[in-house]
């Protein structure tokens, strides 16, 4: 019972995050492009990743409102975010120029925060995983009898 409330509350938070990042992304597409465009690592890629990115993070919220979908949305959640940390550290430590693309809130937060959001992200995307793709006890018990019956 623990581990599904934990499960579905690291899955509203990611939830949470990712509809507001699409949604602010969308709205205010003119900014997230002419930033995307002046990152030297993504600058050729920005026309696509400017639509790519919200539909993507939109995609994991949906695997994660349903519990057939949930693992998928978790391992989702898990490729962004680490997609996104990998890139906010790369943009720290290796390029000349930091422009922001993020809106609302998380544009109030210094690169330095954000790699540690991201970071916490990340790890609760780990934890989800790992208590969402644990078989139910009744199974683990179930399974054990039925070994300790064969031995």
């Amino acid at each position: 019972m623990k581990r599904k409330i934990v499960t579905e509350t690291i899955s509203c938070m990611l939830i949470v995050l990712f509809v507001y990042a699409a949604i602010s992304k969308l709205l205010d597409y003119g900014t997230f492009l002419l930033q995307l465009g002046k990152s030297p690592f993504i600058t050729v890629f920005a026309p696509f990743i400017v639509w790519a990115l919200p539909l993507i993070e939109l995609a994991c919220v949906a695997l994660l409102l349903f519990r057939k979908t949930k693992i998928w949305g978790l391992y989702g959640s898990l490729f962004l975010m680490t997609l996104f940390t990998a890139y906010i550290y790369s943009m720290l430590h290796y390029s000349y120029y930091v422009p922001c693309s993020c809106g609302g809130i998380l544009s109030k937060m210094s690169w330095t925060q954000h790699l540690w959001f991201n970071i916490a992200f990340v790890l609760l995307s780990i934890l989800g995983i790992l208590l969402e793709a644990r078989l139910p006890m009744n199974t683990i018990i179930k399974r054990r009898k039925l070994q300790a019956s064969f031995s």
